[in-house]
């Protein structure tokens, strides 16, 4: 996340700025009568899909009073306009900046969702697609700034606009011809979308929060779609950036800021077809020493109540996330059978020691010309670590194999955010089939 001291003085313009949304009603708006009646947009729901560096709006959903006769539609039906603003680099005022977004595919459904096919299937709703290349459609926005270092959260009312250019007809009732109008072209009326978005992937997860000496860690965890009681499934613990962290207002955000919470959930990004639990807490940034403590006994609290295989827990983090890993790791490192850290802060030699004596492999990445954290960090870390194991008697080979490191030139970055290590690392598969392939001996303690 870029960290911008210029963000601090346009707090108060949030507030104003987000205004510009449009609040999510139970019923559309558009052209003809009401919700309910015959003719004209009876809503417009946004579908979202989380990409490399974060969610986007992925398509649009429109429906009607009757079934939409798909033959009528086009690229070209459809307008879509979304913001411009991305946290990572605009200041929030530009939130109400809109631009159109390219359109890839405009077909029917019978639920406000996309299909794999991208074929239509009779129904009320047109979807419209949108090409995830754009600038536009970015939901995450800044939340506070309570220093310079702010906190985002997913916008809760998104800005995205849709226009009407073209009629849209219903079926015709004998198969022949257009069918009757369901809703005349409006080319001069953009409508803002009216129903809670459809967040793909990021809907699945459950919320849970863990107490423990007045602390309070709020979480969101995914089961596998075919989860089996009487099975194992390998254990994710996802922990994010600082700007990811619990600040009372941006629940959830850890999801949707960024791609490690999902990745995990999907083949494409994996390179396996193994079902994996997820779990994403969302820290409250008081510090590596007692939000690890609190980490390891949710952790303790959640295999227990979930079948996990004890054998394979794994920490992926994002920045202000390794320093949860490495204390973790150090105070518990029979708990863990790997890691992955993106973008992250330096270890200690203690906990270098304490990792090497529990044998705990890792892999770190971080970009050549990282803006935050300088990139001396990451090196001095894998070097440490490796001296740790050299000096329990491990070869200069085996050390390397334990802990290995990638450093990213700028041009391995497809945004130029090169804090945000994790875009690369999630890209390259063998790197999560790493991770995965990574099991604890038999008999070693938790």
């Amino acid at each position: 996340m870029r960290l911008r001291r210029g963000l601090v003085p346009l707090l108060a313009a949030l507030v104003l700025t987000v205004a510009s949304g449009t609040a999510y009603a139970a019923t559309g708006g558009g052209t003809g009568p009401a919700h309910g009646s015959g003719d004209g947009i009876r809503s417009i729901t946004p579908i979202t899909t989380v990409y490399t560096y974060g969610q986007k709006v992925s398509a649009v959903a429109i429906e009607y009073g009757a079934t939409v006769n798909p033959r009528t539609l086009d690229n070209a039906t459809f307008t879509v306009a979304d913001t411009t603003y991305n946290f990572r680099f605009n200041p929030i005022e530009d939130l109400p900046k809109l631009a159109d977004r390219t359109i890839t595919h405009t077909y029917t459904n019978d639920a406000p969702n996309t299909r794999t096919d991208q074929q239509s299937a009779p129904g009320r709703y047109v979807i419209v697609e949108l090409d995830p290349a754009d600038t536009g459609g970015w939901t995450v926005i800044v939340s506070k700034c309570p220093t310079f270092l702010c906190t985002v959260k997913v916008n809760p009312e998104l800005p995205t606009r849709v226009v009407q250019r073209k009629d849209v007809h219903a079926q015709p009732g004998k198969g022949a011809g257009k069918g009757p109008v369901l809703a005349r072209a409006t080319p001069r009326e953009s409508r803002p979308v009216t129903e809670k978005p459809v967040n793909k992937l990021v809907d699945e997860f459950t919320y849970g929060s863990f107490l423990s000496g007045g602390m309070v860690l709020p979480y969101h965890y995914h089961l596998p779609k075919n989860y089996q009681p009487g099975r194992t499934y390998p254990l994710m613990v996802v922990l994010p950036g600082h700007g990811m962290g619990w600040d009372g207002d941006n629940l959830g955000v850890q999801l949707a800021a960024d791609i490690p919470a999902t990745a995990w959930l999907q083949s494409s990004w994996t390179g396996s077809s193994e079902d994996v639990i997820v779990l994403a807490p969302q820290h409250q940034r008081v510090g590596g020493a007692a939000e690890a403590d609190l980490l390891v006994k949710l952790l303790d609290q959640f295999v227990r109540q979930f079948p996990v295989d004890t054998r394979r827990v794994y920490a992926t983090t994002v920045s202000y996330g390794s320093q949860l890993l490495w204390e973790a790791f150090a105070k518990r490192p029979g708990l863990f059978a790997g890691g992955l850290v993106t973008g992250g802060f330096p270890v200690n030699a203690t906990q270098a020691n304490a990792i090497a004596a529990g044998e705990v492999p890792v892999w770190i990445t971080h970009g050549e010309h990282d803006h935050l954290l300088n990139v001396t960090g990451a090196r001095n870390s894998s070097t440490l670590l490796r001296q740790a194991y050299q000096a329990r008697g491990k070869s200069p080979e085996q050390a390397a194999n334990l802990v290995r490191y990638t450093e990213y030139a700028d041009s391995a970055f497809s945004l130029p955010d090169y804090h945000a290590a994790f875009g690369p690392t999630y890209e390259d598969s063998s790197i999560l089939r790493w991770l995965l392939g990574q099991t604890k001996p038999a008999g070693a303690g938790g």
